[in-house]
């Protein structure tokens, strides 16, 4: 059971409910309002395909202030030309006439099916009735209603106690496949009352997305819809260095555990890797070699199986350009050398990591002995239960 009353931010309140999109009738759009204009920034999908909200959402983020976001799920109002367009403005236009503000001050956000017209009608119906319902605690129903192949809503809060004052910051976020870095089919909405300023939280959003957001992987594709919007509606003097250093810390703490839980989260997934690789001749070459390990859909079913298929690994480290000799590599499952030099380390040490992989959560390290480079990524295993859903997606 999840404490609603534990996921609070002063200055903003949320809800969620259905309004019909979805099929199944369950929570489908969600509200989130700032007391009082708030500080914002983003980061986007870099998918060329990008859909109407993310680009009305872009436009508006570009003006520095936030006062509302409204979120959809079910519908992605993706690939719909001039029609959705006008529908992300025409919902939004319906929060900012029930908060009395400008349109440019509210933001959209979608997720779900690609290609279909977005339903404005019952999304304009219920704006009123979930205005009504905004609450401190809102965000855990605000966070149910942004899912759409996730089995449980993911929030994060971390207090901040900077002085003699006490912050938050507190974040939800959607997803469980097409989850690549660069974004993907995700969203989340992070809020703070530290009172940031506005160049500042720019800064800090686009450096804790590249170490937390940016290094997850489910399946390798990235999504026409995704977000990450930051919002400050603190009050008074901008936190000096100091008090940006400690606010940061909590910033990119929530930022990684929502991450991690799209990960465990991922569609059909047995298992929760980690893939590490060190001894890079630099960060890209390691941030490279990671993904093609993480991403390849061979190694990804030997980890379903519980399989030490090292060669499969190999195979994938080998696909990376870069300075340095893949038969210098050396690999490892929680500690566990399968291979050295490039070269197997014996069936016994394999029975040892198979062991290892049966259980739900590992680690494969790749030391490829060529440098100080080193990056890790969160990803899964490609089970049977990711096809059946995602070939059931749509029905």
């Amino acid at each position: 059971m999840i404490d609603a009353e534990h996921f609070v931010c002063p200055g903003f309140r949320a809800a969620g409910c259905a309004c019909g999109i979805k099929k199944n009738g369950e929570p489908d759009l969600a509200l989130i309002v700032a007391d009082e204009p708030a500080a914002a920034a983003a980061v986007f999908t870099k998918n060329r395909v990008k859909a109407a909200p993310v680009l009305v959402a872009a436009e508006r983020v570009g003006g520095g202030t936030v006062r509302a976001v409204l979120m959809n799920s079910g519908n992605a109002n993706a690939c719909t030309g001039t029609e959705g367009m006008l529908a992300a403005r025409k919902t939004t236009g319906a929060v900012a006439d029930i908060l009395d503000c400008s349109e440019a001050l509210v933001v959209p956000a979608s997720t779900g099916v690609i290609g279909a017209p977005l339903p404005v009608d019952p999304i304009i119906s219920s704006v009123d009735r979930l205005s009504q319902t905004l609450s401190p605690t809102g965000f855990v129903d605000a966070a149910r209603a942004v899912m759409t192949t996730d089995t449980f809503p993911k929030l994060a809060r971390r207090p901040v106690v900077i002085g003699d004052r006490e912050y938050s910051v507190l974040g939800f976020a959607k997803g469980a496949g097409m989850i690549r870095p660069d974004m993907a089919t995700m969203l989340s909405l992070v809020v703070t009352d530290a009172p940031i300023a506005p160049d500042m939280l720019r800064c800090a959003l686009t450096e804790a997305v590249e170490g937390t957001f940016n290094a997850v992987t489910v399946d390798g594709d990235t999504s026409t819809n995704d977000m990450v919007l930051l919002l400050s509606g603190g009050k008074g003097s901008f936190l000096d260095e100091a008090g940006i250093d400690i606010w940061y810390e909590n910033l990119h703490s929530v930022l990684s555990e929502l991450a991690e839980l799209i990960v465990r989260d991922g569609e059909g997934a047995t298992k929760f890797v980690t893939v590490t690789v060190t001894g890079a001749p630099d960060e890209i070459t390691a941030r490279r070699t990671a993904y093609a390990v993480a991403e390849s859909p061979l190694v990804k079913t030997a980890f379903f199986g519980a399989d030490p298929n090292w060669g499969r690994i190999m195979g994938a480290v080998g696909m990376v350009p870069g300075d340095f000799d893949p038969n210098r590599a050396d690999i490892s499952i929680d500690g566990v050398p399968v291979a050295a030099d490039g070269l197997g380390t014996g069936s016994e040490a394999e029975r040892d990591a198979s062991r290892i992989m049966t259980g739900p959560e590992f680690t494969v390290t790749i030391d490829l002995k060529s440098g100080d480079g080193s990056f890790s990524v969160m990803t899964t295993d490609l089970s049977y239960e990711y096809v059946r859903i995602n070939a059931d997606y749509r029905s």
